[in-house]
């Protein structure tokens, strides 16, 4: 046994030791440190040197060797949308699904399936069963293809025997077997399949297409929300609210079960909740005095309800309500209700429109109707997408005067179906007076091209400021620090307020849409996917980028305002951190994350804790309960502790200082634009359908 003298010197050494490690690790953090920055400055020349340089254009732009072969290295994301729905709306619930005859075996396999798939897990039950009626069968032989990689597909399937291998560029990813479900992607929107599956014996499947799929879950959403309506509507309490009220409150009610002879109230019992009864029966029983027992009031049944006074703050429960046999109640809390008695009307158009700025579009519209394509001289190339192409523009006559001219093919825009996005698109834009949204001019067209004459934003775009930041005071290249971010979101809440007052649906936030102006404030760009929805309704096309899309549109449960303010939290997320809260390496596992939730995402330490908060409030998954959709609309969001102390009078008149201010020397200078090579593609005309006919 050592000696006291002993131990020490022995625990002396083991803090030397530590406080060597402890010197070695702090070394070689600092040396990574230094290695991540190098590594960062090094990806940003090469972003740079990859961007694709176009020889002609004024720009600096690097000198490459002779052969090196031009690449984007860092894409911008594609937005995605569905084809329009086959159904009238209003016909939906009147539509004849296919049955095809299963065995209990099967239902129990295609059930199992589904239930055990991370993306129609989330499905309700009655969708689901839906969903296995109208599954029919489908038989392969052995080494036969069922879906090929690039193929577009419209079918999702369930195998009931046999087995098939998957791959992926060639790459074998794994081999599945009876009881599984693959291709689902397919039945949220007409896209390119992902990988290939090959069969390795014979095989049994049911399959279902997207068509009988979207019907199955508009049609239980839409039927369900207009029983909830009725109901609503026959209760006195509700008479005098609004139809975009009475909608709200349809979509926070919650459905619970009783079993006979449960309470559901009782008599004493303090409660904050209401119950509309929906399916069942219920006694309600009141005792006298602590002694006597209970007396028989009333039976209550489907479209009574009771204990309303809950929610006007009388808690006190007055009387026992009792199941008298398997009761469903549609329930709502005190809480939610007092969000939701308000709205959108008190953001005003007035706020945004007055007299003289009225006076003042009348006569900018004059200018521009007696102008021609012929007046315009092209510059440059802004932005390149799948549609065609932005273009900056001079007025010939007045060379001080530069737009941005969107170029749109006809013959693209008519095979992707998206004719009415854009009729919507120029419909909006042309009524939409905000500084936080890009101005549209007018319009042109001629046999191959729509055009879309627009201010013209050279401040350059969101995505490409956070995409080449440099590691500069502790800022981390690819994201912004508190301040910056609070700004540019600041202008796109000011955006949305306008929009929303408006009763239009944005669909589309990312920073690839956010352009800043001369002075540096953001504007939204891009209204493909804008559409006018007015109050209380919803829509249902699939719509939006991947990482930004709401639960609601995933799961086809139809979609408002609410979507938009689920983006803003996503952005909020992405310029803080450079990346978005979800992402997968494809499309559908981006799906199923956002479909976990918000509160699975771990959130790293430089979001600070109101921000955080903020994030969390607008991407809740009840759309209902999102921040800036709940009574008090927008000034909920610009009175959160993330924006305290913000200057929103100064933003709204323009006279704060924005965080960024991009060099723009006249209004011909695109160098906070990447470069882009010459647009060789000519379409094919479209002069036939005659829907571009109110272009």
């Amino acid at each position: 046994m050592g000696t006291l003298r002993d131990l020490q010197y022995a625990l002396q050494e083991k803090i030397e030791e530590l406080r060597q490690r402890d010197a070695l690790i702090d070394e070689l953090e600092l040396e990574l440190d230094q290695k991540d920055d190098l590594i960062q400055r090094l990806q940003n020349e090469l972003d740079k040197y990859r961007s694709v340089v176009k020889p002609a254009s004024g720009k600096h732009s690097p000198s490459l060797p002779a052969g090196t072969v031009h690449e984007q290295q860092r894409t911008k994301r594609q937005a995605i949308s569905a084809e329009p729905t086959a159904f009238d709306i209003k016909d939906l619930s009147h539509v004849t699904l296919p049955f095809y005859p299963k065995s209990p075996q099967s239902k129990e396999l295609i059930k199992e399936a589904i239930l055990d798939n991370d993306f129609m897990k989330n499905l309700e039950l009655s969708q689901i069963q839906e969903i296995v009626d109208c599954m029919y069968p489908v038989e392969y032989g052995k080494e036969s293809c069922i879906i090929k990689e690039g193929d577009v597909g419209s079918l999702v399937y369930v195998m009931e025997e046999g087995k098939v291998e998957v791959t992926k560029e060639g790459v074998k990813l794994c081999t599945m077997g009876p009881g599984k479900v693959f291709g689902e992607l397919a039945i949220l929107y007409n896209c390119t399949r992902t990988a290939t599956v090959k069969t390795l014996a014979n095989v049994k499947l049911w399959a279902i297409d997207r068509q009988c799929f979207q019907t199955i879950m508009m049609r239980t959403g839409l039927i369900k929300h207009a029983e909830y309506m009725e109901f609503l509507k026959s209760v006195p309490t509700f008479q005098n609210l609004s139809e975009e009220i009475l909608s709200k409150l349809a979509d926070v009610l919650e459905e619970t079960y009783y079993e006979d002879g449960e309470y559901i109230i009782r008599q004493g019992a303090r409660g904050d909740t209401f119950f509309i009864i929906s399916k069942g029966k219920v006694n309600v029983t009141r005792e006298e005095s602590s002694n006597e027992e209970a007396s028989f009031l009333r039976t209550l049944g489907k479209g009574d309800w009771f204990g309303e006074k809950a929610l006007q703050g009388e808690d006190v429960r007055t009387a026992n309500v009792i199941a008298a046999e398997a009761v469903t109640c549609l329930v709502i809390d005190r809480d939610s209700f007092k969000h939701l008695i308000g709205g959108l009307e008190d953001v005003s158009n007035k706020a945004y429109e007055d007299a003289e700025a009225k006076a003042k579009y009348e006569a900018e519209s004059a200018f521009f109707s007696n102008l021609k394509l012929c007046d315009f001289n092209i510059i440059d190339t802004l932005g390149v997408g799948g549609f065609g192409r932005v273009e900056l523009v001079q007025l010939k006559s007045e060379e001080s005067k530069t737009f941005a001219m969107k170029i749109l093919k006809k013959r693209h825009i008519v095979d992707t179906r998206q004719q009415e996005h854009i009729r919507s698109e120029k419909q909006i834009m042309q009524e939409a007076h905000s500084d936080f949204i890009v101005r549209l001019y007018r319009t042109f067209k001629d046999s191959k091209y729509l055009y879309m004459l627009m201010e013209a934003c050279l401040g350059g775009e969101l995505w490409t400021i956070l995409r080449d930041r440099y590691k500069e005071d502790n800022i981390k290249r690819g994201s912004f620090d508190d301040a910056t971010t609070r700004f540019y979101t600041a202008c796109v809440v000011e955006a949305f307020a306008y929009l929303h007052s408006k009763g239009i649906i944005y669909r589309d936030l990312k920073p690839e849409n956010l352009i800043l102006d001369h002075r540096g404030y953001a504007k939204l760009v891009d209204f493909g996917f804008a559409k006018k929805i007015g109050f209380g309704k919803k829509t249902w096309t699939f719509c939006g980028t991947p990482e930004y899309v709401a639960p609601e549109i995933i799961l086809n449960k139809g979609h408002d305002i609410s979507a938009d303010y689920w983006s803003l939290g996503i952005l909020m997320y992405e310029l803080l951190t450079g990346s978005p809260p979800f992402s997968g390496p494809d499309p559908m596992k981006t799906y199923n994350i956002i479909l976990r939730g918000i509160d699975m995402i771990e959130f790293p330490k430089k979001i600070t804790k109101n921000a955080a908060n903020l994030i969390k409030k607008l991407c809740r998954d009840n759309p209902s309960e999102r921040l800036g959709n709940l009574k008090n609309g927008v000034k909920d969001i610009q009175k959160h502790k993330w924006f305290e102390g913000f200057n929103w009078e100064g933003l709204r008149k323009g006279t704060s200082t924005p965080p960024i201010v991009s060099s723009v020397t006249s209004p011909t200078d695109t160098s906070n634009f990447d470069s882009f090579p010459e647009d060789n593609d000519d379409p094919p005309p479209d002069d036939n359908s005659g829907w571009d006919a109110d272009f």
